[in-house]
């Protein structure tokens, strides 16, 4: 008699939003190939009439790309969303087990900030869609960014009251941390989701032409962060000094390269901040200052990257965790680092060599550097459409075989 399965997913955990977020981070790496390779004069970023004029008139590369980033976009927009709906619901039902009020009183409270991280990135996904789809979106774009600020800042609210209860509680109860279960970097989660809220709140000040609108959007990005960058600090020294006491948790061993993806997103935030400052308030930074800042970033992505892929091997993780039997909802950190990644030398090509003079665009080096990015995306395509499998694809059924 064939015995009854579940699957993973049904054993819930908050982290499971980090598949949306995979999706949505998955999103943007398509939206690079319109942002750099689409033709937007006069405009921080391409909408629906520059893509489409380009596809008019450009040659059959340039066609094939739009035709696949837009596919891109459209399948993975939907993932991010279904995988989003689909966790706020089981995190409603999971509030009213046994199993939440644990987790509420665990070192594990932090992992709910993964609903407010992941509700961020759909938020940024969702504008993404906007510009892509909507004709005509750019003639109304003022009237929309106010309504971004308030829906990112409500979000950062959201994320501020979670942190607020667990640092409440831990700061102010003694030996309610349990120091040995911080051997990870599981604990910047929180830096995390409130970077993506600041990223989210500096999209006005990059793209926005109103003077009070700019200036809103940089206070408040700046507040969130800033705030993302003290709470990695301090959550990033804390785990490492655990790590070298206890060793790195196995299950939680992805979270070594979420440096990775905070960077990414810091470093959106302040090229838009600079954007901002350049277009409405007369401050300007050079190509060889962008070009260097990007640089920086990526040597600490890549530090980290390397750090955690060392311990990962040694733990034998991707053996058990991904194309073993194994399962674990922290594998979905995985891909976060892998999306980074590539969003940031889609920047770093751009943004930082391209425009600094030191490669030509389109050039034989610029398509070589290209590729390391479009090889990361695809990577982690397939990681996110494995995991998905794994933990929410119909269980096989198994026949149960008498004893002898």
């Amino acid at each position: 008699m064939a015995s009854h399965l579940k699957r993973p997913a049904d054993n819930y955990s908050p982290l499971y939003f980090l598949g949306s977020l995979g999706a949505g981070g998955l999103t943007v790496t398509f939206f690079m190939y319109l942002m750099f390779w689409v033709p937007h004069t006069g405009r921080p970023v391409p909408i629906f009439e520059d893509i489409t004029a380009a596809f008019a008139t450009g040659g059959a590369a340039m066609q094939a790309a739009i035709v696949v980033a837009v596919l891109g976009i459209t399948v993975f927009t939907f993932l991010n969303v279904k995988y989003l709906l689909l966790n706020l619901s089981a995190l409603s039902a999971f509030k009213k087990t046994e199993a939440y009020q644990g987790l509420r009183n665990s070192n594990g409270e932090t992992t709910l900030l993964a609903a407010p991280l992941a509700t961020a990135m759909t938020v940024n996904a969702m504008f993404i869609v906007g510009l892509v789809f909507v004709p005509g979106l750019w003639t109304i774009v003022e009237t929309l960014f106010p309504m971004a600020l308030i829906a990112f800042a409500l979000i950062g609210v959201w994320a501020l009251r979670i942190i607020g209860d667990f640092l409440g509680r831990v700061l102010t109860k003694g030996g309610v941390f349990d120091v040995t279960a911080h051997n990870s970097f599981a604990q910047l989660l929180p830096a995390f989701a409130l970077a993506m809220v600041g990223v989210g709140l500096a999209a006005p000040a990059g793209m926005s032409s109103n003077t009070v609108t700019v200036g809103v959007a940089l206070i408040l990005s700046t507040f969130f962060g800033f705030a993302a960058i003290i709470y990695t600090v301090v959550a990033a020294v804390t785990a490492f000094n655990s790590m070298l006491h206890y060793g790195t948790a196995k299950e939680a061993g992805p979270t070594l390269m979420v440096i990775v993806p905070i960077m990414t997103v810091l470093g959106i935030l302040f090229l838009r901040q600079d954007h901002g400052l350049h277009g409405t308030f007369d401050a300007h930074i050079t190509a060889g200052e962008t070009m260097i800042f990007l640089a920086r970033l990526l040597t600490v992505q890549v530090v980290f990257l390397l750090l955690g892929l060392l311990v990962l091997r040694r733990q034998g993780y991707f053996t058990d965790f991904v194309f073993g039997s194994k399962t674990s909802p922290g594998s979905y950190a995985l891909i976060c680092p892998g999306v980074a990644l590539s969003v940031m030398l889609q920047f770093f090509i751009n943004k930082g060599l391209t425009e600094a003079g030191l490669i030509d665009k389109f050039s034989l080096a610029y398509w070589a550097l290209t590729a390391i990015a479009l090889i990361a995306q695809a990577l982690m395509i397939a990681l996110l459409l494995r995991l998905n499998r794994q933990h929410f694809g119909r269980p096989k059924a198994t026949v149960a075989v008498p004893a002898e």
